[in-house]
Order: structure tokens, then C-alpha cells, then sequence
């Protein structure tokens, strides 16, 4: 559905989604939102970059699974990783537009909202302060992470009931992100950086990354740690360095590819990060105990 409105712009197309997976309507007077259903999948070797036109809207992104992509400087370079984990939300200002590369696979909902939208629904609660929103990075918040998930159901039912009841669901992300507007100097991290968590952090990343030749320190700026920090961390918390980690996750990677009899055996240690086949069979050979033709052999029988 494309709803006439002449400062409204649908950020679908610029998502690399159809418009079977958007939804629009119209909850208050005249401005309309814009919820979109995003999949993008990114592969172990490659970027995938999303570039979002300015407008005079916000945009809201509520991560349905761990993620880690890039933001896109101005003059093109790349800022640091940033991790986004499942459940937490960016809110950004499009006034200047927007642009990310993603490393790993993008599962989420998209929200856009003009400012005018935000106008209206502020004059519905004389109580609220300002009808701005405050930017946020990968901050997890749990009234929108619920209310995503009834989001979510929406494009599984008729376009009719679906509008009803998103017009409900705008109005109430809208004023949830309104009433939350703390002192941008008192704002603390929302989300404790735990052993456990860099762990998580770091893993995900190895794992989407496996064709790469990757770095102790490529891995540390992800988490936002130093490389002697992090490798305390992580093997605080793993009992194995990233290293050792890495490398393991390499091998059971190869072990699901040898199964699938496709590939030859350059092809998987390349697929699997290791720059030579010799290395790769030496170090397959070591950790499982027999070679990858062994291996191979025996998922035949």
C-alpha cells in the first residue's frame, strides 16, 4: 500500500525489500508511518550497504537477532563494528540521511516516522516535553521489543485489520519513545558489558567472518575493548583464547561442508578461512583425528 502524502518518502526500496514486507497507515490526522519487515542476508566473504535518503522523519530499528554492521562516514570510510543485539533498538534522525554496511545477517523492524507524525501524537498528551526524539544506538529496550513482536504479526494478517491495529501500536512506540528523554550527559550504557556478553559479541562475529583472515585485534574492536583486555575476557569467560575458539569454529564449519560432497577440498578451506589446503587438512587432522578425505569418506558410508 503507498499512501498520498507529499512529504512522506517509503524507505523500503532504499531496504532492499519488497513492498509485500511494509506496512503503512495513518494513526493520527494526516502524516502516515511506515513498518517494514527486514531479512538481509550477508555472506561470510561480503558487505551489504543500505543507504537511507534524508527526510524529515525518524527511523527506528528493532533488532529481532544479533547483529554487527558499520556506519558509513561521510567522506565513504568505515566507523568501528558496532553490535547490535536481539531485542535492542537505533532510533536515528534522517535529517542528514543515513548509510551502514552490514557484516553479518539483518533481521529486524524498520519504523519510519516523520516528524510531523511525532508533532501529532505529542499534541495527543499535553504532559509530554517536546515532540523530538532522542537518537539512540543499540540501547535494548523491552516496551519496544514486546510491542515489535505484535509488529511482527501483522503481516500475517488481513490489510485491514493489520492498518487498525498498527495505527494503535504507532501511537504507543511513539509515546513511549517521547516520555523517554533523559539528559543525553546522564545517559549510561544501556546494556552491561559482561564476560559472557564480549564472549557472545566476539563469537558472533568470528562465526559470520570465517572466510576472513581475522585478526585478534579486528575481533577486540567489536566488543570496544583493547586486544589485551579482550583476550583476558574471553578466555576468562570461554576457557579457550579466540584464537583456539576460532580456529574450532573453523573446523566445524568444514566438518558440515565435507558432509555436503559439493565442494572439493581447496574449496572448503578457502570457504573456512584457512589460506592453504595443506594447512587445512594438517589442522582438521589434528583436531578431529582423521583427514577430511577420512572425514568425507565415512559421512558416505
Amino acid at each position: 500500500m503507498n499512501l498520498s502524502h507529499p512529504e512522506f518518502i517509503s524507505l523500503a526500496p532504499f531496504l532492499g525489500v519488497s513492498e509485500t514486507y511494509s506496512l503503512q497507515a495513518v494513526p493520527v490526522r494526516s502524516s502516515p508511518i511506515e513498518v517494514t519487515k527486514i531479512f538481509r542476508p550477508v555472506s561470510s566473504d561480503a558487505t551489504s550497504h543500505i543507504r537511507l535518503p534524508r527526510c524529515d522523519a525518524y527511523f527506528l530499528m528493532l533488532y529481532l537477532d544479533d547483529a554487527i554492521h558499520c556506519d558509513i562516514r561521510a567522506d565513504g570510510s568505515l566507523a568501528p563494528p558496532r553490535f547490535c543485539c536481539r531485542g535492542s533498538i537505533c532510533v536515528i534522525d534522517l535529517r542528514d540521511g543515513a548509510a551502514v554496511a552490514l557484516q553479518t545477517t539483518l533481521s529486524s523492524i524498520a519504523i519510519t516516522m516523520p516528524k510531523a507524525f511525532i508533532a501529532e501524537v505529542a499534541e495527543l498528551s499535553p504532559g509530554l516535553d517536546g515532540d523530538a526524539l532522542r537518537c539512540r544506538r543499540a540501547e535494548l529496550d523491552p516496551v519496544v521489543s514486546n510491542l515489535g513482536l505484535v509488529l511482527l504479526s501483522l503481516f500475517e494478517r488481513e490489510l485491514s485489520s493489520s492498518q487498525a491495529i498498527l495505527r494503535h501500536l504507532g501511537i504507543a512506540i511513539c509515546t513511549h519513545l517521547l516520555q523517554d528523554f533523559p539528559d543525553p550527559k546522564s545517559l549510561k550504557n544501556d546494556v552491561v558489558v559482561t564476560g559472557h556478553r564480549v564472549a557472545s559479541m566476539a563469537k558472533h562475529f568470528m562465526q559470520h567472518n570465517l572466510s576472513r583472515q581475522l585478526s585478534i585485534a579486528d575481533v577486540a574492536a567489536i566488543t570496544g575493548l583493547s586486544v589485551r583486555q579482550f583476550s583476558q575476557t574471553f578466555k576468562k569467560a570461554t576457557g579457550l583464547t579466540a584464537n583456539q575458539w576460532l580456529l574450532r569454529a573453523r573446523v566445524e564449519a568444514a566438518k558440515e561442508l565435507l558432509s555436503e560432497h559439493q565442494l572439493t577440498f581447496e574449496e572448503i578451506a578457502k570457504v573456512c578461512g584457512f589460506a592453504e589446503q595443506s594447512h587445512f587438512a594438517k589442522v582438521f587432522a589434528r583436531e578431529v583425528g582423521v583427514t577430511p578425505a577420512v572425514w568425507r569418506a565415512k559421512r558416505v558410508n
